[in-house]
């Protein structure tokens, strides 16, 4: 790696880390609020960074979201999923590494054979989107199926089930979709004002 890409790497990750803290303290810029739940919109900034930076640092902002997010959990709380759920590192953290992982790899993978950016970032954005939801709701069934009962007031683990995969439907799906036409317009952008190959990043 030469001097410009270790500049652009350092410059970007920080910026990538600021960005993930301002989205998980300002209300609507990383989630948008409805009821027990937020609809989450964060989770492109992490698939945006494992495209332009690479797998690795995918996951180090990731890392970083899970991290802020267990503070905020423990600092100032905001609904009962707070307190009862997303203190356990496990459901708060891990999945937001997978995303790093996951799309960064998807992405490696479809570049290497389209040479598409665009292409290959609609299928990292949907793997990454898609890896958030599907490990956030089960890491959530598994490890603190008692405190999310609680919080969305059920008795009965088959309940608690019909309520993750509404949620899987109702907010998946709408994120899914918003990661899959934001980030491949601004990996695009990134890759063309800085002029770097998509292949050395990985």
């Amino acid at each position: 790696m030469n001097r410009r890409q270790k500049a652009y790497q350092l410059t970007m990750r920080s910026l990538f880390i600021a960005i993930i803290i301002i989205q998980a303290y300002v209300p609507f810029l990383g989630y948008i609020p409805l009821g027990v739940i937020n609809l989450t919109i964060i989770q492109i900034t992490v698939i945006i960074a494992s495209i332009t930076l690479g797998t690795k640092d995918g996951m180090l902002i990731g890392g970083i979201w899970g991290v802020v997010k267990l503070i905020i959990c423990y600092t100032s709380p905001s609904s009962l999923m707070d307190t009862l759920v997303f203190r356990n590192p496990i459901i708060t953290i891990m999945p937001r590494i997978l995303i790093g992982l996951f799309a960064g790899i998807a992405f490696k993978a479809i570049y290497r054979h389209t040479k598409k950016i665009v292409r290959s970032s609609i299928v990292a954005a949907f793997v990454g989107s898609a890896t958030n939801t599907v490990f956030l709701l089960s890491f959530m069934s598994i490890f603190s199926s008692h405190g999310a009962m609680n919080a969305y007031g059920v008795t009965t683990s088959s309940a608690l089930i019909k309520i993750l995969m509404t949620i899987a439907i109702t907010n998946g799906i709408p994120e899914l979709i918003a990661s899959m036409i934001i980030v491949p317009l601004i990996t695009k952008a990134i890759f063309k004002s800085t002029r770097l190959k998509p292949g050395r990043t990985l």
